[in-house]
């Protein structure tokens, strides 16, 4: 998804909005903690997510790798 944006002034600062539809699709609200960094080029902002979750989205990726393991290979050809 992409879209274009401006930055809006709030009194010495800039923020940036992100609308319903992007903040849907990343699954994040006001609450959700996020991460912003730099490479000195492109703003990077990405949502801190609950270290429990993704070690357990790690061990689904690990069992879905092992079982399907020749599938993946095949379809790589």
């Amino acid at each position: 998804m992409n879209l274009r944006t401006r930055l809006i002034r709030l009194g010495d600062t800039l923020s940036l909005t992100l609308d319903g539809p992007l903040l849907e699709a990343l699954g994040i609200d006001e609450s959700t903690e996020l991460e912003v960094s730099t490479d000195g080029d492109v703003v990077v902002i990405t949502p801190v997510r609950d270290p429990e979750r993704m070690a357990k989205l790690g061990r689904i990726v690990a069992e879905a790798h092992e079982r399907y393991a020749g599938v993946f290979k095949r379809l790589a050809k």
